[in-house]
């Protein structure tokens, strides 16, 4: 019966072309807006490291001075560099990693590539297992690497496609920021979008080219970039606000717990270790922590920007408008065909027959302004990726969001065509053959 439905639909179409053509691109308009933000909101608003985003944590703690405080203020969201080294040291979780952006200066021995600038991340050995970051050649820095300050490197695809043609570059030698490091490891692919990692800078952007040992970029002097929120002096710290004692926050730290009784563990011990803090007189606040897996964070963070959110709404809202309009057209199409379907109905048509032949058709629209809108969403996100936006060559379309493509389209010429539907399968067949 469907497919009788869908050929009387088809010669429908062949004989209101016109009326075919408006409804077809009111829900093409409508499909194509929805599915270019809807997709560029489904992107950004993904889970970066959905196998264990669960399982990795960001502590929060205040070590901040009591001016301004207010109550229910929140915690600090970086760390201070004597808080992280502390709380690496005490090793409550199963894995852990303080970490800082930074800039580096790349040079080549030869000189046949000009210096360039690259990001870098200043880490410890457990970051790379804990985000499971995949590698290409080589692997990661071990904790001694850590405590000896080695000039060890890990680096990206893509550097070392620029500096050894993609050749597996284990055991060679780059020169970083005037120091000469050990390539130990080669990344492949990865691109955690958002970089969930560190929320401070661009979220959205690659992954840094160059990963060194924390304490060794402190004993180099390398350059940080980031956030920095100071609190005193840190004018007797040898490094300033960057010393060991400083009182600025500007680390981030996360901790890998396996289970939910080492989560509430892990929060008993930072509540521990900030009134012992406060007793020790370093933190002048009440105590005030939390933590926040993957997901939780990076809604606290907001990681969807507010610009993309209304543009999800407002395209929704125009296609509400799109769906009204194929909802005036289906009603006239289909009363306009009054006569045809008195006299179905005087032949034996139930009402239920007219109702569903009706939303056939009206589906049938839907999956042809689909296609149409398909193409339109196409073209939506290729203006997209054209942006300076840092999100703006993730605006992909995946299979998923093809699927959801046709599925929108046609559950929305559904919906448009219920009432026409309805009032079509109302007419009187009585009425109707003696009009005639």
């Amino acid at each position: 019966m469907f497919g009788y439905y869908f050929s009387l639909a088809l010669r429908s179409f062949k004989r209101n072309k016109a009326l075919t053509f408006l409804m077809v691109l009111a829900i093409a308009l409508g499909i194509g807006a929805s599915m270019t933000t809807l997709t560029v909101f489904y992107v950004l608003s993904g889970d970066p490291i959905p196998q264990k985003s669960d399982k990795l944590f960001y502590p929060r703690i205040d070590p901040r001075s009591a001016n301004g405080f207010t109550p229910g203020d929140e915690p600090e969201d970086q760390f201070t560099r004597y808080d992280a080294e502390r709380l690496l040291r005490d090793k409550k979780g199963d894995r852990q990693a303080l970490m800082t952006g930074g800039a580096s200066s790349i040079e080549t021995e030869d000189g046949r590539i000009e210096p360039f600038r690259i990001d870098s991340r200043y880490t410890t050995a457990d970051f790379f297992p804990m985000f499971d970051v995949p590698f290409r050649y080589g692997n990661g820095w071990s904790a001694a690497d850590d405590e000896s300050r080695a000039r060890v490197a890990v680096i990206s695809k893509a550097l070392n496609e620029k500096l050894f043609g993609g050749a597996n570059s284990v055991g060679r030698e780059i020169k970083a920021s005037g120091a000469t490091f050990r390539v130990i490891g080669v990344l492949d692919e990865w691109r955690p979008a958002p970089k969930f990692y560190d929320m401070t800078q661009d979220r959205f952007t690659e992954v840094e080219q160059l990963f060194v040992p924390f304490w060794t970029s402190r004993a180099l002097k390398m350059g940080t970039q980031g956030n920095m929120n100071c609190w005193g002096d840190s004018s007797a710290e040898e490094e300033g606000a960057q010393g060991p004692n400083a009182p600025c926050s500007w680390l981030q730290y996360w901790v890998e717990l396996g289970t939910p009784e080492k989560v509430e563990a892990y929060k008993q011990y930072l509540k521990n270790y900030s009134d012992q803090q406060r007793a020790a007189g370093r933190f002048e606040r009440p105590t005030n922590v939390d933590l926040h897996n993957v997901m939780q964070w990076l809604d606290k963070q907001g990681a969807v920007p507010s610009d993309v959110r209304l543009q999800v709404w407002l395209a929704f809202g125009f296609l509400a408008v799109c769906l009204l309009n194929t909802v005036g057209l289906l009603l006239a199409k289909f009363l306009g065909r009054a006569s045809q379907i008195g006299v179905r109905r005087a032949l034996g048509a139930t009402r239920k027959a007219i109702f569903a032949q009706c939303l056939v058709e009206a589906g049938t629209v839907g999956l042809v302004g689909g296609v149409l809108g398909l193409v339109l969403a196409w073209l939506g996100l290729l203006a997209v990726r054209q942006q300076p936006a840092g999100y703006a060559d993730l605006a992909h379309m995946d299979l998923k969001m093809l699927l959801a493509t046709f599925a929108l389209a046609i559950v929305a010429s559904l919906l448009a065509g219920m009432l026409p539907a309805w009032r079509a399968m109302q007419v009187t067949p009585a009425i109707q053959l003696k009009s005639q």
